[in-house]
């Protein structure tokens, strides 16, 4: 669903999160005694608590980057100087300390644990812009991308997203003050967007990172298999072979990416795969998965500018082959389920040494 006008998301989206993370905080041990007392009535250990905590810190952490975007908008002169290269900065530091914050919550309220299994070593070697393709599985593992660039890279990231992310005001905010495209998938021509592709990538400068998910959406199979039958209508018949040996991920969409190659062709490409979150997508995902503990797997590949494809159908090839090794690498780390950290009988049961033969 697109979303409204500006005017309307300015006067009435910000000011009623404002409001509700007001009355949130003011009645929290309302909610927090009444989520207790509905605990024993719902199977998982705290599910009900934990989801009310969620849902209550994120609005609460939306409004308080409301009124911080706010006082960065009064200060520049009322939006005078908002887009000048040290308001630009400010808006990425804020980016990261909120980022910092919100990973954190997300650690101890899920018992998150996010484990880097390898990242190339000049992944994030500076003086270099880059251009950063990850698989897309949710806004949960998205958050966890930009928080890795931003507060463990130092990297300013310009980021391609969907435009109905605009309904959460904070990301409206900040992301229309900083180099960002929202796009509609569907709605306008793939030339047009691949053009909006390419004018975000251009200039990028050496503490760059240009976000794309060139799957344009999350993995479910009924996506899967509508992308493959497109592919197949418009007479790609390789490319829609290669996609249904993906288990994992939708077929990519080469255009956004070899434009922004175009764009900045001094660029490294940095290829993310993780996986963990890619099942906690909606509301009801979150309700689904809450009681056990949380693991996100994620891997970093740099590829170097001299090893990008300059052509655009050796760049599809080279897409399609990362994707199938990005595939196979999700296959190969999906995390075991945990039980709980707090669950301790769980948890020595987990850890008790398996019974000798005689002993069965």
């Amino acid at each position: 669903m697109s979303p409204p006008p500006v005017w309307v998301r300015r006067l009435l989206f910000g000011p009623a999160v404002v409001l509700l993370a007001i009355v949130l905080l003011t009645t929290l041990p309302v909610w927090l005694l009444l989520a207790l007392a509905a605990s024993p009535l719902v199977p998982g250990h705290l599910r009900v608590p934990r989801l009310v905590f969620l849902a209550i810190v994120y609005v609460v952490w939306d409004a308080a980057a409301l009124v911080s975007l706010a006082v960065l908008w009064v200060v520049s002169g009322f939006g005078w100087k908002i887009r000048s290269p040290a308001f630009q900065r400010a808006h990425y530091v804020l980016t990261g300390r909120f980022l910092g914050v919100l990973f954190w919550l997300a650690r101890w309220s899920l018992h998150l644990t996010v484990d880097v299994v390898g990242t190339d070593p000049d992944t994030a070697i500076p003086g270099r812009p880059e251009i950063v393709v990850s698989r897309h599985a949710g806004p949960g593992d998205s958050f966890i991308l930009i928080h890795g660039l931003v507060n463990w890279f130092d990297r300013e990231p310009r980021i391609v997203l969907k435009a109905t992310l605009q309904w959460d005001p904070a990301i409206d905010v900040l992301l229309n003050r900083l180099p960002s495209r929202f796009i509609s998938p569907g709605r306008s021509p793939a030339k047009n967007l691949e053009q909006e592709v390419g004018e975000l990538a251009d200039g990028l400068d050496d503490n760059d990172a240009f976000v794309i998910f060139p799957e344009g959406g999350n993995f479910t199979p009924r996506r899967r298999v509508r992308a493959i039958a497109r592919l197949r209508s418009r007479g790609l018949a390789d490319m829609a072979d290669r996609a249904e040996n993906l288990r994992n991920l939708l077929p990519p969409k080469p255009g956004g990416l070899s434009a922004a190659i175009d764009a900045a062709p001094d660029a490294g490409v940095i290829f993310v795969a993780h996986t963990g979150l890619d099942r906690m997508l909606t509301i009801a995902d979150v309700w689904r998965q809450l009681p056990m503990d949380k693991q996100l797997i994620m891997r970093f590949w740099s590829v170097p500018p001299e090893e990008v494809p300059a052509g655009e159908q050796e760049r599809v090839v080279w897409l399609y082959d990362w994707w199938a090794r990005i595939d196979s690498w999700i296959e190969e780390h999906r995390p075991a389920a945990r039980p709980l950290s707090t669950d301790w009988t769980a948890r020595r049961r987990q850890a008790r040494p398996p019974q000798e033969p005689s002993e069965l």
